[in-house]
C-alpha cells in the first residue's frame, strides 16, 4: 500500500519540475485516487498534505487547485522577475459557458445572405433594430433609454473619446472625481482638455464639489461614474444622484455618465434616469459579454446629439455593422442576460475570495464588482509594493494611476479581479498577501 506521504511527494515533485504550474486545477479526489491507485482516505490524506506544506489551495465547489510555482517563496521579490505574469491590472470577466453562448447567437448571421447585409457600413446612428435592440439592452431599474437618442462607437474607449471632444474642445474644463479612469486621463491629454479633481467621500463624488470647482472657473462637464466606480467600487445612493442630477441642472453643464460596470448591478437606474437632458451615457458590450467584442454606446440628449455623431465621424470611431447584428440577436436570444447573471455571480464568488486572502488588511469592494480597493500596511509604499509583486509575476495598479491633480496620490493598489482562473486568482490573491505581512527589507535581504 501506497504511504500518502510518498504520493504528495510525488506530487510535489511535478510542481517543482514545472509540470503543475500555478493555478492548475488537481483532478477530483476519487478520480485521483483511480488514477494512483490508493484508497480515497488516502488521497483525501494526500490533499490534505499539498495544502499544509503550501502547496496546494482548496476553493469550496471549485476544487484544489496548485498555490505556487517551484521555488516561488524563495525567490528575491526585489530583483529577479518571475517567468509567468499574473494580471490583476486589465479586469475582462469571463464564465466558462461565454465562447458556447456567444457561437450559438452567431449561427444565422453566417447565412451568405444574412452576412453580406450584416458587413456593409454603417454610421453612428446604426440602424432602428439595433437602436431598439440596445436600448433593451441598456435599460436597468425601470430605466429604457429612448431608442433615438442612442449612437454607436467602435468601443467604449471611443465613446467616450466622442462624447469628450464634443462636450469639451481644447482649453476646457472636465470635472472629474479625485480618482478615475486611468484612459480617460489620456484621452483628456490628447484632445487638450484639463482635468479638474473633484472631491469624493464614501457615497461617491460630492455634488458641491462640483458648484465650488465651476465658481472657480467655468467647468464645461463634468465625468462621473455614479454606478460601481472604478477603482474604488463605490455605488452612489438615490439621494446622492437627485442631488447631483439638481446640480447640473442649476449650473447647465452636462454630465458623461459611465456606466460600463453598471451591468453588475442591473437594479439601479442610471444618472442619465434623474437629468436625461445634462446627461450622456456611455456604455459597451466588451466587460459584459467578451473582451474581443468591441461596441461603444452613447445615449445622447438631443442639445448634444449632433455634436457627438461628428466627433465619432472626424475620429474614424463610427462602429461595424457586423457587431450591431451580433448584439441584437444576442440580445433577442437571452444570450446577454444569461451571460450577465453568470458574470454577477462570478464577481460574487470573486470578492469572497478576496475576503478569505486579504481579511487581515484594510480593503474595500462592492459585493458584487470585480475590484478591490487595498490600502497598504506601512511599512510599504504603493510603487515599491507593485515592483516587489512584479517579482512574484503578478502586476497590480498603484492608486497614483488614477489620481488626478497634485495631490499626493492614496497608499493603495487596485485589484482587477476578474481576468485570472479562480485558482489562479486564488495564488496571486495568496502571494500578495504574504507579501504585505513582510516588509521591503525582509525581501531585500532574501
Amino acid at each position: 500500500m501506497k504511504d500518502y506521504r510518498s504520493v504528495a511527494d510525488a506530487v510535489a515533485e511535478e510542481i517543482r519540475a514545472g509540470r503543475l504550474r500555478a493555478g492548475d486545477r488537481l483532478p477530483p479526489q476519487r478520480d485521483f485516487a483511480q488514477r494512483h491507485g490508493i484508497a480515497n482516505s488516502t488521497a483525501t490524506r494526500v490533499y490534505q498534505e499539498l495544502a499544509r506544506r503550501g502547496l496546494t489551495v482548496g476553493e469550496v465547489g471549485r476544487g484544489t487547485f496548485v498555490r505556487a510555482p517551484s521555488g516561488a517563496a524563495a525567490a528575491p521579490a526585489l530583483s529577479e522577475p518571475a517567468e509567468r505574469r499574473v494580471d490583476l491590472e486589465l479586469n475582462y470577466p469571463v464564465v466558462p459557458e461565454q465562447a458556447g453562448l456567444l457561437a450559438a447567437g452567431l449561427g444565422g448571421l453566417l447565412r451568405a445572405d444574412v452576412l453580406e447585409s450584416a458587413l456593409r457600413p454603417v454610421g453612428p446612428a446604426g440602424t432602428p433594430a439595433a437602436r431598439d435592440a440596445a436600448a433593451d439592452l441598456l435599460a436597468r431599474g425601470g430605466w429604457r433609454p429612448d431608442p433615438s437618442r442612442i449612437l454607436f462607437a467602435g468601443s467604449g474607449r471611443q465613446a467616450i473619446s466622442a462624447v469628450v471632444a464634443a462636450l469639451a474642445r481644447p482649453g476646457a474644463r472636465l470635472g472629474v472625481e479625485a480618482l478615475t479612469y486611468p484612459v480617460l486621463k489620456a484621452i483628456a491629454t490628447r484632445l487638450g482638455v484639463t482635468l479638474v479633481p473633484l472631491a469624493m467621500d464614501e457615497a461617491g463624488l460630492v455634488p458641491e464639489a462640483v458648484e465650488e470647482a465651476h465658481r472657480s472657473g467655468p467647468l464645461h462637464a463634468v465625468y462621473v461614474q455614479p454606478t460601481l466606480h472604478n477603482p474604488l467600487s463605490l455605488t452612489m445612493p438615490e439621494k446622492r444622484l437627485d442631488h447631483l442630477a439638481e446640480v447640473l441642472l442649476k449650473l447647465g453643464i452636462h454630465a458623461i455618465e459611465d456606466a460600463v460596470w453598471a451591468f453588475l448591478r442591473d437594479d439601479l437606474p442610471p444618472l442619465a434616469s434623474r437629468a436625461p437632458e445634462r446627461t450622456v451615457l456611455v456604455d459597451s458590450l466588451s466587460k459584459r459579454l467578451s473582451p474581443g467584442l468591441s461596441l461603444g454606446f452613447a445615449v445622447a440628449p438631443a442639445a448634444v446629439a449632433g455634436g457627438v455623431v461628428a466627433s465619432l465621424r472626424s475620429g474614424g470611431w463610427a462602429p461595424m455593422r457586423f457587431p450591431l447584428e451580433a448584439m441584437s440577436q444576442w440580445q433577442a436570444d437571452g444570450t446577454v442576460r444569461t451571460l450577465v447573471r453568470a458574470k454577477q455571480r462570478e464577481a460574487v464568488a470573486r470578492q469572497e475570495l478576496a475576503g478569505r486572502h486579504l481579511g487581515d488588511f484594510v480593503t474595500r469592494g462592492d459585493p458584487g464588482s470585480f475590484y478591490r480597493w487595498w490600502e497598504l500596511p506601512r511599512p510599504w509604499r504603493a510603487d515599491t509594493f507593485v515592483a516587489a509583486a512584479a517579482r512574484q509575476g503578478i502586476a497590480v495598479t498603484p492608486a497614483a494611476a488614477f489620481s488626478v491633480g497634485r495631490h499626493r496620490a492614496p497608499n493603495a493598489i487596485r485589484l482587477g479581479l476578474a481576468s485570472p482562473g479562480a485558482g489562479t486568482l486564488s495564488w496571486a490573491l495568496a502571494t500578495l498577501a504574504d507579501l504585505a505581512r513582510s516588509t521591503p527589507d525582509d525581501l531585500a535581504n532574501d
